[in-house]
């Protein structure tokens, strides 16, 4: 088994894994903060709870009502904020959290699971340039992976390939992009997304990104990254080595909603009976 593998399982355990993305309100700092964070924790915490309970693998926590994002850091107080909740879940849920800082800032992610314990963090661009919704955004692999040696040694890094929201500066193929991303940004474990929140990519791309990885000896892990629902997961199951799953287990199957109970427990008995 590769080292690569070895880190993933060391935090996961053999098998396909689930993880459920908890989509935080507007925190400090965002336009649409709402000035209490007692509420914010409380509802965390109840989430991680309840994806927990439901047999998930980990969590995926993130700034998701920040909207507008910032394309580079975000302010202090966003991270004070994040660091509080982070460690507040991990109190109550003792599975792996993962940290993703929108719209792109790896060093406040891993700053966050250095301080609280998180296994990892998402990066949605580690390497290459993009044109996003928030500006043109450039990934950093040597500062994030320096700054993971300082600040968070041992947290994997989960990067995306060709993320959502975002088109590449200079022509390339999830073939090439998915190298770059693990040859010289060293992510852990590699995403892939459809184009947009709650939209799935096709098979035609799982099987690109693996073929790819497989023919240049990197056997990085690959998880999907958006769309996955009742219809696909075990389609999605077979072909990768996992789901990270946010829209279709909130109301309404809409990112940013409430999670209901029933979307929840649906995903984590699909991921048990495909396990068994």
């Amino acid at each position: 088994m590769s080292d690569v593998r070895k880190r993933f399982q060391a935090v996961f355990g053999p098998g396909k894994v689930l993880l459920g993305v908890i989509h935080l309100p507007p925190l400090p700092g965002s336009p649409g903060y709402g000035g209490r964070m007692g509420p914010i924790v409380a509802g965390a915490v109840e989430d991680a709870r309840l994806l927990a309970s439901a047999g998930f693998d980990g969590l995926v926590v993130e700034n998701y009502g920040d909207l507008p994002f910032l394309s580079g850091r975000v302010e202090a107080e966003t991270v004070a904020a994040m660091a509080v909740i982070a460690s507040e879940i991990k109190r109550a849920a003792k599975i792996p959290l993962g940290v993703n800082v929108l719209r792109n800032d790896a060093a406040s992610a891993l700053a966050v699971a250095g301080v609280t314990g998180a296994e990892f963090v998402r990066v949605n661009i580690l390497v290459g340039g993009f044109v996003t919704s928030e500006g043109v955004i450039h990934g950093a692999p040597g500062e994030v992976l320096r700054l993971r040696h300082r600040v968070a040694p041992g947290t994997l890094i989960f990067a995306d390939t060709l993320v959502k929201h975002a088109s590449p500066l200079a022509p390339t193929t999830l073939a090439d992009d998915v190298l770059d991303v693990v040859e010289r940004g060293r992510a852990d474990a590699v995403i892939v997304t459809g184009p947009r929140t709650g939209r799935p990519p096709g098979a035609d791309d799982l099987e690109a990104v693996r073929a790819s990885l497989q023919a240049a000896g990197l056997p990085a892990p690959v998880l999907v990254g958006s769309g996955a629902d009742p219809g696909n997961a075990e389609d999605f199951l077979r072909l990768a080595d996992g789901l990270v799953v946010g829209s279709y287990i909130r109301t309404g199957g809409r990112a940013g909603e409430a999670l209901e109970a029933r979307r929840v427990a649906e995903m984590g008995e699909i991921k048990q009976r495909f396990k068994a």
